[in-house]
């Protein structure tokens, strides 16, 4: 990918993520909306809702769920750096859990960002915040470049 001006500029790209009427259905159940895009940074910034239903015995978002968003925001960071013409499957995926998340309906903030992009992989990093702006968990990402044409429905 060379390196010249996006053809959308980052507002626009954050336009069509709020006002998509068919984002993927994992990404609804988390929460996620998108806040922030920064391309020349090949960041994506996003919410999450920590659901009380996502709760672990100990009244804290079960690790799992922290792990979707990540991977969530760390998938959309691929998609922005690609310009928006590919999807990035992740290959792995390691999380270091920081402190908990409490289960309590609030908000949580994410950061994805795209450390290299090659022609056939990716390496990606993804932070979690409370809504106190505490570090909460890490991750970091390897992620495979795809068309999106390669993923079109089949009849």
């Amino acid at each position: 990918m060379s390196e010249q001006p996006p053809a959308v500029a980052d507002e626009e790209i954050l336009a069509r993520f709020r006002a998509s009427v068919n984002p993927p259905k994992g990404s609804s159940l988390l929460g996620f909306e998108m806040i922030a895009v920064n391309q020349a940074d090949r960041t994506v910034e996003a919410t999450f809702v920590a659901r009380p239903d996502f709760a672990n015995p100990m009244r804290q978002v079960q690790g799992g769920y922290l792990c979707a968003m990540l991977d969530d925001v760390m998938s959309v960071a691929c998609m922005i750096t690609s310009g928006m013409t590919h999807v990035a499957p992740t290959l792995e995926m390691k999380t270091s859990f920081l402190r908990p998340a409490p289960a309590d309906g609030g908000a949580l903030r994410a950061v994805g960002r795209v450390v290299k992009w090659g022609r056939t992989i990716a390496f990606t990093e993804g932070e979690l915040f409370d809504g106190e702006g505490k570090l909460l968990a890490k991750a970091s990402g390897t992620a495979m470049p795809a068309p999106f044409a390669n993923y079109k429905k089949k009849d």
